[in-house]
C-alpha cells in the first residue's frame, strides 16, 4: 500500500476583500449579525453546512465565486460598512494599541471552557457559555482582560441518540486549519514552547490565540512532537481521563496558563480564577513574587491574594475539585523542584483549619489565596456563605468573606437580530452594547404589541422548522423507515404554546418533573382547542447513567401514540440548537431542586427573547421572579425528603400549566393577539435586559473586583513593595499579641427590658489591647435578631468609639444605640482588625465578648 502525503488548496482572496480574512479570523466579532449576514451573502448553502464558521467558508468557496463578489459594488458597500464598524469595536482600543507599561498590566480571567461559538468545540455547558459571554462582554467594554484556558483536540463529545433512545458519544477532532486561531509566538518568529513540571517530568505546550472581539483568548495545547504520546492527550478531551489527567490539565491551565501569559509579554495586574480548576495558580504567582522581588511568603500572599479574584460555581460541597494527597503528593513535590512553594504550603493553603483528612480542595485553595470571593447569584451567595462558615468559625455566617456577582448574557450573542432590531427602534442603536437602565428598558412598552408578536411567531416558525430538520437528519443516521423520517417533518405545530427546556441533563436538574403524571400531561398536549408542546435538549456527562436515562425517558415517552408530535428531544444540544430554542419558545421551563442551582443562565435568553420564564425560586429566578413577568414553580420551601419535594413541584407546575400559562397565552379577547401574554412578554423583556446582561455582570467585577485589585497591585507595588512591606510588619505585630486582646466587660446605661420605639442606650465597653495600638483595631457592636437558639442573622456591625483609657492597656469604648424598630434584639461587643484584609484572612480574626 503506498504512502501519499495530503495537502490542501484554499482559494485566493482577492486584495480588495482581505478584510474578510480578518474578519473570519476574529471569533466573536465574524458571528456577530452584520458580520453574518455578509459572509452569508458569499454563499448561503455553504455556510450553513460548514455549521456557519467562516474560516471553513472562506477556504471551500470556489475561486470564481470570490471573483464575482470582489467584483460586486453592493457586496462592497456591505464589506465597507462592515468594516467600519469593526473598526470601531474591535480595533479601537484604549488598552491594546498604548505600548506603555501600565497598559500592559492585565486582568488575567482563567477558564476550563469557553463557549464561543458551536463550531470551537472547548465548552460543554453553563460554565464554558458563561465564561465566553464574560470575554464577548469585556470587549464590549474595552477591559484590558485576556482569557487563559486549554485547547481541546476533541473538545466536548458530540452527542447522538440511538434507536433505544440512549446517549452515544463521539469525540469528532477539532481542525485547527478550519478555525480562527493562530500560533503564539516567541519574538523571534517561533512557536511558543514552555513547560510545566509534572510528577511523571516535564509538561511541554505551545499556546494558540483566539480574538474575542478586543480580547485575546489564549489556548495551550500539549498535543506536541515534543512530548512523550502519554502527554500529548492531556489536552485531548474536556473533562475527559481519569483523576490524574484532571490533575495534568489543572495544573496546566493555572501553572502553565500564568507562564504563557507572562512570556507572551502581559503583566498580570488582577488575576480572575472562574471555578477551582485554576487554583494552582495561586501558588504559583505567590513563589514568582517572593523569587522576583524578595517577599516573605507572608508578603507575597498577602500581595497575591489582594489582587486575585476567585467565583465558585458549586452548591453542593460533594461537588467541589478535591484531589487525594496520594496521588496530589508527587505534583506537589514536582513544582517545589521548579521553585514553587514547598508542598507542605500548598497543602495547608487548599485545607480547612484543622482538617486532617487526606485531601486537598481546590475551592479551599482558591479562597485561601483570593480576596475577592464570590458566588454566581444573590441566593446562591447564601449558600457559599453556609457552605465554607468552618473555614472562617468565628464570624457570622452573614460576614463570610464570600460574596455574589449575578450571572449575566452577552445579549449580542443570544438575541434574535429581528428582536434586536426591533427594540433598537424604542431603545436606540447599540443598545445591547452597554448595560442598560431599569428607565430605559422601560421604552420596551412602546413597542407596538402587534410587532412583537409578528417578529416572535416568525422565531417560534422559525423554531419548529429547525427542529424538524434537525429530527429528520438524526432519523436517517439511525436509518429509520421512510415512514419515520416523513414524521419527522411534521412535528410540531408553528401556532401551539411551545415550551422549551434545554440544558445539562444533571439530575438535581429533573427533566422528567413534567413527566411526573403522564396522563395529566397528555392531556395538556392532546388538547386540539388549546394544544402544548415541548422542546428538549441536553447532554448528560458520559459518566452519568442517572442523566441518559432521563433522557432516554423522554425519548420514549416522546414515541406514544398519544403525543407523538407534540414532545421532542433535538439530539446533540450546542450553541445553535440554543440560539434556536431560545428565540422560538413561549415559555422557558426550568426546574431544578432548590437550592442545587448556581444560577443557571438559560433562561435569562429566553426572556431577553420575550419568552416567559417558569421554574422554582433557585438561582437566578429569586432576583428575576415577579407576577409580572413570570411565574414560580412552589414556594420556595425546600423538604427533605426528595420524593416529597418532587411530587409538591410536580403538583405546582402542573396547576401552573392548566390554570394560569395555558389560559393566559389562549386567551385572545380581540382577535388574533394575546394581549395580556404580551404584556408578560414586554415585563420579561425588561427584566431580563436591565439586571441580566453580561455587560452589567462584567461592569459588577470590575467595579466590585478588577478595579479595586488592580489599585492592589500599583499601590502594593510601588516603590519595591514597600507598601506591602510594612503593611504585613504592622499586621505580624497584631497577630503575635492577638491572644491577649480581651472584651472584659459590655455594660448598658440602663434596664432594657421596657424598651420602646424612641428610646435610645448607652453600650461601654473595656477592651485590654496588650499593647497593640488602637489604630490597628476596631472595636464593634454587633447588633441584630435572634433566633430561637439565641443566635444572630443578618446582623449590622457598629463602630463604637473610644472614650478614654483607663490603664496602659485597657480602653473604654462607647455607642449610642437608637430603638427605632420593634422586636427582639440581641447584641454583644468584638474587636477585630482594622483592615478588611487582615481580618477576613483564613481563618479570620474577631475577637468576642
Amino acid at each position: 500500500m503506498p504512502t501519499f502525503r495530503t495537502y490542501t488548496v484554499a482559494p485566493k482572496v482577492p486584495e480588495n476583500l482581505s478584510f474578510l480574512t480578518r474578519l473570519a479570523n476574529n471569533v466573536w466579532w465574524c458571528w456577530n449579525a452584520d458580520a453574518a449576514a455578509l459572509f452569508r451573502r458569499v454563499s448561503p448553502t455553504l455556510f450553513r453546512e460548514l455549521e456557519f464558521n467562516p474560516v471553513r467558508l472562506l477556504s471551500h468557496v470556489g475561486q470564481e465565486r470570490l471573483e464575482e463578489l470582489a467584483a460586486d459594488p453592493s457586496f462592497l458597500a456591505h464589506m465597507r460598512s462592515v468594516e467600519a464598524q469593526f473598526e470601531k469595536e474591535v480595533q479601537t482600543s484604549k488598552h491594546w494599541k498604548d505600548p506603555s507599561e501600565t497598559h500592559r498590566r492585565v486582568i488575567a480571567y482563567f477558564s476550563m471552557e469557553f463557549g464561543l461559538h458551536e463550531s470551537v468545540h472547548i465548552y460543554s455547558g453553563g460554565l464554558g457559555i458563561l465564561a465566553g459571554d464574560h470575554l464577548k462582554s469585556a470587549s464590549d467594554l474595552d477591559i484590558p482582560l485576556v482569557g487563559i484556558g486549554l485547547f481541546y483536540r476533541e473538545g466536548y463529545f458530540e452527542q447522538e441518540i440511538n434507536a433505544t433512545g440512549w446517549q452515544v458519544e463521539g469525540y469528532p477532532e477539532n481542525d485547527v486549519h478550519r478555525l480562527p486561531i493562530s500560533r503564539c509566538l516567541r519574538e523571534d518568529g517561533q512557536p511558543l514552547l514552555l513547560e510545566v513540571p509534572l510528577a511523571e517530568g516535564p509538561l511541554r505546550f505551545t499556546a494558540w490565540k483566539l480574538d474575542v472581539g478586543r480580547i485575546p483568548l489564549i489556548l495551550l495545547d500539549t498535543n506536541i512532537p515534543e512530548n512523550p504520546p502519554e502527554l500529548r492527550g492531556v489536552t485531548g478531551q474536556l473533562y475527559g481521563g481519569d483523576k490524574r489527567n484532571r490533575l495534568r490539565q489543572e495544573a496546566l491551565l493555572g501553572v502553565g496558563g500564568l507562564r504563557a501569559v507572562e512570556a507572551l509579554g502581559f503583566e498580570v495586574a488582577c488575576s480572575h480564577m472562574n471555578e477551582g480548576h485554576a487554583a494552582f495558580l495561586g501558588p504559583e504567582r505567590i513563589a514568582n513574587t517572593m523569587k522576583r522581588h524578595g517577599l516573605t511568603f507572608d508578603e507575597a500572599k498577602a500581595f497575591v491574594r489582594r489582587t486575585s479574584v476567585f467565583t465558585t460555581h458549586t452548591p453542593v460541597p460533594a461537588g467541589n475539585e478535591t484531589f487525594d494527597l496520594g496521588l496530589l503528593w508527587p505534583q506537589l513535590e514536582a513544582f517545589e523542584r521548579d521553585g514553587g512553594l514547598p508542598a507542605e504550603t500548598v497543602k495547608g493553603l487548599g485545607r480547612a483549619p484543622g482538617d486532617a483528612s487526606n485531601e486537598l480542595s481546590m475551592t479551599i485553595l482558591g479562597l485561601n489565596c483570593s480576596l475577592f470571593c464570590n458566588g454566581v447569584a444573590k441566593l446562591h451567595g447564601v449558600v457559599e456563605r453556609d457552605m465554607w462558615h468552618h473555614l472562617w468559625p468565628d464570624f457570622p455566617v452573614d460576614e463570610v468573606p464570600i460574596g455574589h456577582v449575578t450571572n449575566g448574557i452577552h445579549v449580542p450573542t443570544w438575541i434574535s437580530t429581528d428582536n434586536e432590531q426591533l427594540y433598537a427602534t424604542v431603545l436606540g442603536p447599540d443598545w445591547d452594547k452597554a448595560p442598560i437602565s431599569e428607565s430605559q428598558a422601560a421604552r420596551v412598552d412602546h413597542i407596538a404589541d402587534e410587532e412583537l408578536w409578528r417578529v416572535h411567531e416568525s422565531a417560534r416558525a422559525h423554531l419548529v422548522r429547525s427542529a424538524r430538520e434537525i429530527l429528520e437528519r438524526s432519523a436517517r443516521r439511525r436509518h429509520a423507515s421512510p415512514a419515520e423520517v416523513e414524521a419527522c417533518r411534521n412535528v410540531l405545530d408553528k401556532d401551539a404554546l411551545t415550551i422549551g427546556f434545554a440544558r445539562r441533563f444533571a439530575t438535581y436538574k429533573r427533566a422528567t418533573l413534567l413527566l411526573s403524571d403522564p396522563d395529566r400531561l397528555k392531556r395538556l398536549l392532546c388538547d386540539d382547542a388549546h394544544p402544548v408542546q415541548i422542546v428538549f435538549a441536553g447532554k448528560a456527562h458520559p459518566a452519568d447513567n442517572g442523566g441518559k436515562e432521563l433522557i432516554r425517558r423522554i425519548v420514549e415517552f416522546s414515541k406514544d401514540p398519544a403525543v407523538k408530535g407534540r414532545i421532542v428531544f433535538l439530539e446533540n444540544y450546542n450553541m445553535h440548537i440554543a440560539r434556536r430554542m431560545v428565540r422560538g419558545v413561549d415559555v422557558w421551563l426550568n426546574t431544578p431542586r432548590r437550592p442545587m442551582e448556581a444560577s443557571g443562565t438559560s433562561g435569562m435568553k429566553a426572556c431577553v427573547n420575550g419568552a416567559i420564564h417558569v421554574s422554582t425560586l433557585d438561582g437566578w429566578w429569586p432576583e428575576g421572579y415577579s407576577e409580572k413577568c413570570g411565574w414560580q414553580i412552589g414556594d420556595g420551601q425546600e423538604f427533605a425528603d426528595e420524593g416529597q419535594q418532587n411530587w409538591n413541584d410536580a403538583q405546582s407546575l402542573y396547576n401552573l400549566l392548566e390554570s394560569e400559562i395555558v389560559p393566559a397565552f389562549y386567551d385572545r379577547p380581540h382577535g388574533e393577539l394575546p394581549l395580556r401574554w404580551i404584556g408578560m412578554m414586554k415585563e420579561s423583556i425588561k427584566m431580563s435586559i436591565s439586571r441580566f446582561s453580561s455587560t452589567r455582570m462584567v461592569s459588577d467585577y470590575f467595579a466590585g473586583s478588577y478595579e479595586p485589585a488592580l489599585g492592589n497591585y500599583a499601590a502594593l507595588s510601588a516603590e519595591d513593595f514597600a507598601a506591602v512591606r510594612q503593611d504585613i510588619a504592622r499586621r505580624n505585630a497584631l497577630y503575635a499579641k492577638w491572644d491577649g486582646i480581651r472584651v472584659e466587660s459590655v455594660e448598658t446605661d440602663r434596664d432594657l427590658v421596657r424598651s420602646v420605639v424612641g428610646d435610645s442606650f448607652e453600650v461601654t465597653a473595656k477592651v485590654r489591647l496588650d499593647g497593640v495600638d488602637p489604630a490597628d483595631v476596631r472595636v464593634e457592636l454587633f447588633l441584630g435578631r435572634p433566633d430561637a437558639s439565641g443566635a444572630v442573622h443578618g446582623g449590622t456591625a457598629l463602630p463604637m468609639e473610644p472614650s478614654k483609657k483607663l490603664s496602659a492597656s485597657l480602653y473604654l469604648y462607647k455607642l449610642q444605640v437608637p430603638c427605632d424598630k420593634t422586636g427582639s434584639f440581641a447584641f454583644s461587643a468584638r474587636v477585630v482588625p482594622a483592615s478588611d484584609p487582615w481580618r477576613t484572612s483564613m481563618p479570620g480574626y474577631v475577637r468576642w465578648a
